[in-house]
């Protein structure tokens, strides 16, 4: 099926106005009905380092051609969440653009512009979001972000390599936040994308961290889900424990439909059966929730190293068998110490008090934030100029960065491992989602170690 323009914009703070198809553009810069409904918020004075508050002038959309950018992603069915989740984070990130008066470009290239969106449903499906990008690029977009899916990262860098060979007028930047297939950015890493996510060899070297020093740990369990990206966690599971951890046996290895099972006890069963002491997994979404919930139910005693178990639900279905269990790898947790983290933390949530929208990416702030940078170091909004100032993109925010890497377009920043902890624990000032439960920081691994050799030979347009 196609898609017809981009899905208008909805309030993320349960104001649901019909806005029309002038009006989709995030953030008090651009749009009246969006500047009446943001939420003006006091900054701190740490915060106020990183972003202008939300009453900053701006210029109004009649004065200025935005900057079009399209979200592709899966906004129905059984990973809804996860899409509205990244929804509310690059709401947000644009939002502080926006606030500041949007990207400041010369007066021969139109002046300031501000950064607008608009959102196009993935369904969870590629052919569904081939059509989307074809959607967003007749609907004039320039950006294209996507990440909940390594399969469907794969296809858009596909079509939007031949997309920009075949029409250099109408060129589109692809920036990735979360699909971390290792491939994305070496057998077929391309100039037109940019991933902000650390991969899975990344994620899973900053986990091995941890489990180095479990001398307890004798035997794991794999399992993930059945596409590009579960195949790579468990390769370079397997790789790494052999290398780093050789008395630890695998003695079960799964993969599962992905987005399709709804009771994970059998799986949880065979899981106990096997006597593993740990489960190592790359799961995400209701994937990772219903997994959790199911080995609490069926008795499962043993810890959990996962790529993202810190939110989305999964704290509180563990519940407390969590406690001191749950091991979770990320670019930045609410719990990393510094007053700065702590000040950006409790702005989203002051933003989204929802506990159910208690999901924020740092490296999502820092895309954005590296796309502005890029475009008014380019002085245009040429695709091809942004995307050879963003190759050398270093930004920083509330005390995070990262910067680019042009030799594979793979962002470069510091990682954190947290475990699983009561509400009030030392080192536990915030939970997830109301849940009671939040995340530690037991290991902080800096960039200069967190980075990973890569295999890209990258063609450059001439």
């Amino acid at each position: 099926m196609g898609q017809k323009g981009g899905e208008k914009w909805t309030a993320a703070v349960d104001l649901q106005p019909t806005i029309s198809k002038s009006d989709r553009l995030l953030g008090p810069a651009a749009c009246g009905v969006c500047a009446a409904l943001a939420l003006v918020l006091p900054a701190p004075a740490v915060w106020a380092q990183v972003a202008a508050p939300a009453t900053s002038t701006a210029l109004p959309a009649t004065q200025a051609r935005p900057v079009k950018i399209a979200l592709i992603e899966s906004l129905s069915g059984a990973f809804a969440n996860t899409g509205e989740a990244v929804y509310r984070n690059v709401f947000w990130a644009l939002e502080r653009v926006n606030a500041r008066g949007g990207v400041q470009l010369p007066a021969s290239a139109g002046g300031p512009r501000p950064l607008a969106l608009e959102r196009y449903d993935s369904k969870g499906q590629n052919e569904e979001a081939l059509s989307a990008l074809r959607a967003a690029i007749d609907d004039g977009a320039q950006v294209v972000l996507q990440g909940n899916s390594s399969a469907t990262a794969a296809v858009l860098i596909d079509a939007i390599n031949k997309h920009n060979e075949r029409e250099p007028g109408k060129r589109v930047l692809f920036l990735n936040y979360s699909a971390v297939d290792p491939i994305l950015t070496n057998e077929k890493c391309s100039f037109w994308h940019f991933r902000f996510d650390a991969h899975a060899d990344m994620r899973m070297a900053a986990l091995m961290e941890v489990m180095r020093e479990d001398k307890a740990l004798k035997q794991v369990y794999l399992i993930g889900q059945d596409y590009s990206f579960g195949h790579a966690v468990l390769r370079e599971a397997k790789k790494q424990l052999a290398a780093q951890r050789p008395d630890v046996a695998v003695v079960g290895e799964e993969l599962h439909p992905i987005g399709r099972v709804k009771d994970f006890a059998p799986y949880a069963v065979k899981i106990k059966a096997s006597g593993a002491q740990a489960v190592v997994t790359g799961n995400w979404g209701n994937d990772l929730t219903l997994l959790v919930k199911a080995s609490r139910e069926v008795g499962y005693e043993g810890s959990f190293y996962t790529f993202y178990g810190n939110a989305l639900g999964a704290p509180a279905a563990m519940g407390d068998a969590g406690i001191g269990k749950v091991f979770a790898v990320a670019d930045w947790l609410p719990n990393v110490p510094g007053a700065q983290s702590e000040a950006f933390y409790q702005s989203f949530r002051a933003r989204f008090p929802k506990p159910q929208d208690d999901y924020v990416h740092m490296r999502m702030q820092l895309m954005v934030e590296a796309l502005a940078q890029s475009i008014e170091r380019a002085a245009s909004t040429d695709t091809l100029a942004i995307a050879r100032q963003m190759e050398n993109a270093s930004v920083q925010l509330a005390g995070q960065g990262g910067s680019m890497r042009a030799g594979d377009h793979q962002f470069q920043q510091a990682l954190a491992v947290g475990v699983m902890d009561k509400k009030g624990a030392p080192g536990v000032k915030f939970d997830v989602e109301g849940s009671g439960y939040g995340f530690r920081v037991v290991r902080q691994i800096p960039a200069a170690k967190a980075q990973q050799p890569h295999s890209c030979n990258m063609q450059r347009p001439s």
